[in-house]
């Protein structure tokens, strides 16, 4: 990566923060900065859009929410048009919640969005990976129309653990009962990325949008197989990891999809350093460093030792 060039880009970028607080939350356009009637400084380099009213989540929250209905009213964003009445958390340096803020408004302001992925998977007779069953999204969908997705995914709503969420997303969208993802879902570490939006995710291309995925791997046996029980799912099928990799290059799939799914190649020594020149780098890209405040405790710092 050119550090150079990428500095450059931040700093023409608003740093977001709320009162009383230095630490940046997330980066913010200058042509949405300029609509917020929040506090706007652009003296200091580089250049912050700060909330200064409120003292708590529910003060935070409550300011957050007018000014995120009043864009939707006044149609100021087009990607306020996704609405979805599903609330996402911002957390703090503390590792505590800021406020919370509407699903379809928080790449206005740059904040890091959580989401799960399940990947399915069957394997050969002589154990190795034979086939991964992906989701391809309804052409209908509102973003990403017609992609390929992990066997199921979503984002983590506010209040809610992962794995709960995992269950839930693999009920609505695979069909697949509780029962079967408690027993059978593992989960596998994270993918961390920084990601521009895109024409075809809906709303103002260009939002900058830091996120993170719970990853969870599950092999099921021959019989189990994942059926669309939600209007954004088209359908699903088992593909090989040859086939997964063809569509990749082809741009065919959802961005951290491809991103989870290289990880998992990763985890199952369907990549290593010997296949791939780029090895390191990719594993490295993996998991970035946000800059951002994320969600989590210490284990470590949690048990004695």
């Amino acid at each position: 990566m050119d550090l150079k060039a990428y500095i450059a880009r931040v700093n023409n970028l608003y740093h977001f923060h709320v009162s009383r607080d230095t630490t940046t939350l997330g980066f913010v356009l200058p042509e949405v900065a300029a609509k917020f009637g929040w506090s706007v400084n652009d003296e200091t380099n580089p250049g912050t859009l700060t909330l200064c009213g409120g003292h708590d989540h529910d003060s935070r929250s409550e300011i957050i929410k007018t000014t995120m209905a009043h864009f939707k009213n006044t149609r100021a964003f087009s990607i306020l048009e996704n609405w979805r009445g599903e609330l996402k958390p911002c957390y703090g340096s503390k590792g505590n919640v800021l406020f919370s803020i509407e699903r379809a408004a928080f790449p206005l302001l740059g904040i890091v969005a959580y989401g799960v992925m399940l990947v399915a998977y069957t394997r050969n007779e002589e154990g190795g990976i034979k086939g991964l069953w992906v989701q391809r999204r309804s052409h209908e969908a509102r973003t990403h129309a017609g992609l390929l997705d992990g066997t199921a995914a979503g984002g983590v709503p506010i209040h809610t653990k992962p794995f709960t969420t995992l269950i839930n997303e693999a009920r609505e969208e695979a069909s697949l009962s509780e029962e079967l993802v408690t027993q059978r879902a593992r989960p596998c570490g994270t993918v961390s990325y920084f990601h521009t939006r895109r024409r075809d995710m809906g709303g103002e291309v260009g939002l900058l949008q830091p996120g993170m995925h719970f990853l969870y791997d599950m092999e099921v046996p021959e019989n189990v197989r994942p059926q669309s029980s939600d209007a954004n799912v088209e359908g699903f099928e088992l593909m090989t990891p040859d086939r997964i990799r063809w569509e990749i290059l082809a741009r065919n799939v959802k961005p951290w999809f491809a991103l989870a799914i290289i990880d998992f190649f990763v985890r199952h020594g369907i990549i290593h350093e010997e296949n791939e020149k780029d090895f390191i780098e990719i594993s490295m890209r993996l998991h970035r460093n946000l800059g951002f405040p994320v969600s989590g405790v210490s284990f470590l710092m949690n048990h004695s030792s």
